[in-house]
């Protein structure tokens, strides 16, 4: 398969009809990689969802699996402080949400934090950020359903661009592609310019201003099976989520774990 107009976009973009894990794959070669090099398959038999032990799996040619690795600290001079990687998991969802919103306008397409892109409470993408081993950067897998229908998706909570557009006529697997990454380089390098401050360069706002894990009550499910319930009121400034625990004062923020979006009373 061939992707045109994505490849003029990046340094180096490869191309498999099936591998076990982009992430995995992309991680072993970063050696021999360049930054902003990309790895991208039509099928995806052993991808992993960020809770341990969820694997992510479609049907053949109905999605894309989109690893791209990013290197801000690959020279001799630091550019990003570790605490500044945990945005870019974020980044990128909302870079997914805004390249999703191209093809299905008419829907509102937001994130649940930290790295769900949902329409309709309904998940399209979801996205997994590993560090490398020597930290000089991370490769971002992103796993969006394309052309599944409503059979073919593994929860009833899950949907694609296919069911969300009526069609998938017009879904180009380049295009999308093309979408997703001129939005995440350009989100990438103003939080690069901002030094990774993402309250300087707009990026938390907008990354808040997405996340419908904001303004509504949650149940976060942390490593250890410890759990907070309350309201979801904001992100801070290393991206963890605010939460109002019921019945407390204090704001609880989450750096790791799996968010519940609860019914609104």
């Amino acid at each position: 398969m061939d992707f045109p107009i994505s490849s003029k976009l990046v340094n180096r973009l490869d191309y498999v009809s099936s591998t076990g894990s982009t992430n995995t794959d992309l991680i072993a070669a970063a050696a021999d990689r360049a930054h902003l090099s990309v790895l991208v398959a039509g099928h995806q038999s052993a991808g992993r969802g960020r809770a341990t032990g969820r694997q992510w799996v479609a049907p053949e040619g109905s999605s894309l699996a989109i690893s791209v690795l990013l290197r801000p600290n690959a020279g001799s001079q630091l550019t990003l402080e570790p605490t500044a990687f945990g945005w870019l998991p974020l980044i990128a969802g909302l870079a997914m949400a805004r390249a999703v919103d191209q093809f299905i306008p008419s829907s509102r397409v937001e994130i649940k934090w930290p790295n769900d892109v949902l329409v309709a409470e309904h998940k399209v993408c979801g996205i997994l950020s590993e560090l490398l081993p020597d930290l000089t950067g991370v490769v971002i897998g992103a796993g969006i359903n394309i052309r599944q229908s409503a059979d073919e998706l593994p929860i009833e909570t899950a949907t694609s661009l296919a069911i969300e557009s009526g069609n998938d006529s017009g879904l180009d697997n380049d295009r999308i592609l093309a979408a997703y990454l001129t939005e995440l380089i350009s989100l990438y390098e103003r939080f690069v310019a901002a030094g990774g401050d993402a309250v300087s360069s707009g990026i938390r706002d907008e990354v808040a201003g997405r996340c419908a894990s904001i303004g509504r009550r949650v149940r976060a499910i942390m490593p250890g099976d410890n759990e907070v319930t309350g309201n979801g009121v904001g992100l801070d400034d290393t991206g963890r989520i605010l939460i109002q625990p019921d019945g407390e004062r204090e704001l609880f923020a989450v750096s790791a774990g799996d968010i519940v979006h609860l019914r609104h009373n």
